[in-house]
This record gives C-alpha cells, sequence and structure tokens, in this order.
C-alpha cells in the first residue's frame, strides 16, 4: 500500500524521506534504496524536472543506495536524440552522476512484450478493435460506469495471435490495441480496462524499425522499475490515479513489486512548467527561441548553478510545500487585455518583454531558480 500524507513525520523530515526510514527501519527492501529520475526525452528539462531530480537522486544518496537515470522513450513520434543529451547534461549540470545506471525503457521492449503476452495468457488483456474515439465514448464518466469492448471476450488462442500479428506489423496504426482486461465499472477511470499496447510505424532513436507496436507508459512504468530493482518510485501528483494500475499490472505479473509514492510537481505562478506546452511556446514563435530567459529550463547557456542539490526537508508535502504553496495547474497567469491565447490552451501569455508580476526587474535569473527549488524542495 503507497503512503502518502498519513505518515507521521517528525520535526524537520519531510513524508517521503519518514516513508523511507520506516522501511528502512523495518527492512522492507532489506535495507536498500533504489529511486529513478525518469523523464520522457521529448523536451529540454525545466525547474519543475530540477526539483524531481534532487529529491530522486539526493534522497538515494542520503539514504546509501543511487538513483537509476531512466529515459521513458515508449513514444517515437514525439522523442529525439538531442533532448536525450540536453538531459543528460543538465542532470549532470545539477551536480549528480548515475555511474553505470543510465537505462532506457526501450531496453525492455523484448522483456514488456512477453509480460503482455503472460497477461493475455491469463486471460487479463485482450486485442481491441474500437477506435481511439469509441474507446473513450466506452469508458464513461465520473458519474456513469463504462461499457465493454464487443471484442472483451475474445479467447486467449485469438487474442494471442492477433497480439503477435500486431508486433509483426500486419495492421495500420490505430487500427487494434491491447488493453488490459479490469473492471468497466470501477470509480477509478484508469482501471477501466485501460490501453497497454498500441501500433506506431515509426523509427525509434534507439531500436530503430525493429518494432512497430509501443507500451503505454502505465505499462512500461512499474515494470521497468520491476526490473531494476527500484525500491521507491517516486512520481509528481498527477500520477496518483495511476498508482491503482500500477499495483494491478505488478500484482497480475507475480513480479517484484516497487512502492510508488507521490508528491507535489513544482509549480510557479505565471510561470509555464510543462515541456508540452514550452514547444508550443517556442515552435508557435511566443518567446524567442529556447534561451528566452521567461522560460525556466533547468540550464543554459551561461547560467551560473546556485541551485541547492539537496532539498531540505520538512518542506515536503504531497499537496505542495506547505499544502500547495506554489498554486494552479503551472500554467501562465490572469492574461492582461491584449495577450495572445496560445491555440488549444486556456492559459494567456505575455508580451515578449513584458514583466510578470511579482518579480523585480534585475532580478538575477540564477537566484530564481535557486530560491524557487529551495523553497518547493
Amino acid at each position: 500500500m503507497t503512503q502518502t500524507a498519513d505518515t507521521e513525520t517528525s520535526a524537520g523530515t519531510d513524508f517521503i524521506r519518514a516513508i523511507v526510514a520506516d522501511d528502512n527501519r523495518t527492512g522492507k527492501f532489506g535495507g536498500n534504496v533504489i529511486t529513478r529520475f525518469p523523464p520522457e526525452p521529448n523536451g529540454y528539462l525545466h525547474i519543475g524536472h530540477a526539483k524531481s531530480a534532487c529529491l530522486n537522486f539526493g534522497l538515494a544518496a542520503e539514504n546509501g543506495g543511487h538513483c537509476n537515470m531512466r529515459f521513458d522513450d515508449t513514444n517515437p513520434t514525439r522523442e529525439e536524440v538531442e533532448y536525450v543529451n540536453s538531459i543528460l547534461n543538465d542532470v549532470q549540470w545539477l551536480g549528480w552522476d548515475w555511474g553505470d545506471n543510465l537505462f532506457y525503457a526501450s531496453d525492455y521492449f523484448g522483456e514488456l512484450y512477453e509480460m503482455a503476452v503472460d497477461l493475455i495468457r491469463k486471460g487479463k488483456a485482450f486485442v481491441d478493435d474500437l477506435t481511439f474515439d469509441e474507446i473513450q465514448e466506452y469508458r464513461g464518466t465520473l458519474t456513469e460506469p463504462g461499457r465493454e469492448s464487443p471484442y472483451r471476450e475474445r479467447s486467449v488462442g485469438e487474442n494471442l495471435d492477433l497480439f503477435r500479428r500486431m508486433r509483426a506489423g500486419e495492421f495500420d496504426e490505430g487500427s487494434r490495441v491491447l488493453r488490459a482486461k479490469i473492471d468497466m465499472a470501477s470509480p477509478n477511470l484508469q482501471l477501466r480496462d485501460p490501453v497497454l499496447y498500441r501500433i506506431l510505424k515509426a523509427s525509434h532513436h534507439r531500436t530503430g524499425d525493429d518494432w512497430v507496436i509501443y507500451p503505454m507508459y502505465d505499462f512500461a512504468h512499474g515494470q521497468s522499475d520491476s526490473i531494476e530493482g527500484v525500491t521507491h518510485s517516486i512520481c509528481t501528483l498527477e500520477f496518483e490515479v495511476h498508482r491503482a494500475l500500477y499495483d494491478w499490472c505488478l500484482d497480475a505479473l507475480e513480479i517484484y513489486h516497487p512502492q510508488q509514492i507521490e508528491f507535489a510537481r513544482l509549480n510557479l505562478t505565471y510561470t509555464v512548467l510543462s515541456k508540452r506546452r514550452l514547444i508550443q511556446l517556442v515552435e508557435g514563435e511566443y518567446v524567442n527561441g529556447w534561451d528566452h530567459p521567461r522560460l525556466l529550463r533547468a540550464h543554459r547557456r551561461g547560467q551560473a548553478r546556485h541551485v541547492d542539490r539537496h532539498c531540505p526537508a520538512g518542506e515536503l508535502h504531497p499537496r505542495g510545500p506547505e499544502q500547495a504553496r506554489a498554486k494552479g495547474d503551472g500554467s501562465a497567469g490572469p492574461g492582461e487585455a491584449g495577450n495572445r491565447e496560445l491555440p488549444g490552451w486556456g492559459g494567456r501569455v505575455r508580451r515578449v518583454g513584458e514583466q510578470p508580476r511579482g518579480r523585480q526587474r534585475g532580478t538575477p535569473l540564477a537566484a530564481l531558480l535557486a530560491d524557487a527549488v529551495h523553497r518547493a524542495c
């Protein structure tokens, strides 16, 4: 059972460190502490990632363990080698060394495929022919249960055959997916027969054209943790609702089960902290490139390193520092008249050159970064 805010903490100790200390005291993982920092290589790191990196690497270092540097490279349509190299440089710039523990989810594509086959053999996964829109429609809502797919009761033999043919590239993208068979009436929408594998006929930056099916993050996440022997899988709070699926996959496969713990992601008022949204800002020319000073990347040219590597104890809270010191979802603050609106996103972006409220002109960016990470960690 994953623990969060209900864990008692002593003065000067945050709830995550209290959980780890208790696990060490009881010998839950044999006294080992193995964490991981698993960014997707689909953009540059920002200051929110710096918080996560410092927490994961720092927690392992404090307990004589190690932190795995792992790339979640399960979507070849969005990932680039440039981002891989940039992320590695940024983590080193923050002062962390992963040693021999550099991994990629793509290292495990073969094992993950066999795990999916195992779920099919156990009658816990099936190949579905519904389209993406139909799957969403059948999923139901928070107040209404979903509906089972008409393909849900295919035989084990038929599912194995179809999945192998998906692997061989016989079917078009979007024509079939592999789904877990869990509970379409679950109050947790993540358990309503989630998609585990989809067809993507795209070259991967490491495996080339060896694969045309790729695991979803929720399927690769827990199993990669298990393969690597991770003890404490520390995620940001948006993954709290995914924890049930994390646990279900590991239990269904009957493999080693790490512990997922969630903490609040770093959000700064009037600041965008999302790789996806930052890419929109740059590609839409809302800012002057990736080195624009209002994009709080973890590292940029000419910027001194002042970020405290070790998150101080006592300020981590599952709902945010001081129970949500940082507000909102990382989007920009209320816009002023004349601001441009980012297409497909309700937030507003101030014009280049405008000063965000709350920041004094001339405040060094490095000082802002250091203060933000120190306060949020």
